[in-house]
């Protein structure tokens, strides 16, 4: 059987999403024969504003080395774990704008039958961690993907009291924009990560061996 590559797509303005696609990531590579890309939606800022923001000037420093997506990775992916961070109970205008244009995916049929999973951060525990996710599983759903959430069986879900939501991963990053990520936050974005690439090999052996 083939490798099965999952694409955790994300946009990170302070580096809060992009850590938690690092451990996402982790996830997905405790499952066998499976592939990790993370990548990063298109930038709208202006480069005048990020540099004259210290913070986002770190950020962006941080995730350098990151490559930015293509509708093409969007095709050619097994799986998907959007990761956004929350404006205003919705995803980001970053992460908007990308989906927006994948109509031809959406006319080809590219992305039915994959599985899918989401995340997202904020600044306070009410923020719209769960109005995020569920609104960004919608536009998955048109698409035809199969959207994975995580279970109670992960105890972390039942325990935290910081991030985590049945719908996704999520984290609460305090007022200051920057805040590590807690032990039982961690744990739920590699269960996310890790569900996602099992489910993925399971579709991907039935597929191939039919």
């Amino acid at each position: 059987m083939s490798e099965t590559k999952i694409l955790i797509l994300y946009y990170s303005m302070y580096g809060n999403t992009f850590r938690m696609a690092e451990e996402v990531s982790q996830g997905v590579k405790e499952v066998k024969g499976v592939i990790s890309e993370i990548k990063k939606v298109p930038e709208l800022i202006p480069d005048s504003i990020i540099q004259s923001n210290e913070t986002m000037k770190k950020a962006r420093e941080m995730q350098k080395d990151i490559p930015v997506a293509t509708l093409d990775d969007l095709r050619n992916c097994d799986g998907l774990i959007l990761g956004t961070p929350t404006r205003f109970g919705n995803m980001c205008s970053q992460m908007r704008n990308f989906l927006d244009q994948t109509g031809k995916l959406w006319q080809e049929g590219s992305l039915i039958g994959k599985p899918a999973g989401v995340f997202t951060s904020t600044a306070t525990f009410h923020g719209g961690q769960e109005t995020t996710l569920i609104s960004t599983i919608l536009t998955l759903l048109h698409h035809g993907m199969l959207v994975v959430g995580i279970p109670y069986n992960i105890a972390e879900l039942s325990s935290t009291n910081t991030g985590g939501t049945p719908y996704g991963a999520s984290h609460v990053v305090g007022e200051n924009t920057y805040q590590q990520l807690s032990q039982d936050e961690k744990v739920l974005c590699r269960a996310l990560g890790k569900r996602v690439a099992d489910i993925a090999v399971k579709l991907k052996h039935t597929t191939e061996a039919i």
